[in-house]
């Protein structure tokens, strides 16, 4: 299956959660905002939130700075 990731293809083999795909990108321990079909979800709702065909993700990571 393929979904958008920042307006990238990105394939998956099998739905995986939000969570899930943070982990195997490497942002699983970072802190992030995540927008899942343009609507942004809390960081609570990563593990359930599960992706789908065609879904569009967008992952901005957070940094401080000044």
């Amino acid at each position: 299956m393929t979904i958008q990731l920042n307006g990238k293809e990105h394939a998956l083999e099998k739905s995986v959660s939000v969570a899930a795909l943070l982990q195997s990108i490497g942002l699983g321990d970072k802190p992030v905002v995540v927008e899942l079909n343009k609507e942004a979800l809390f960081p609570r709702e990563y593990e359930s939130s599960m992706l789908d065909q065609d879904d569009q993700l967008e992952i901005v990571t957070i940094a401080a700075g000044g």
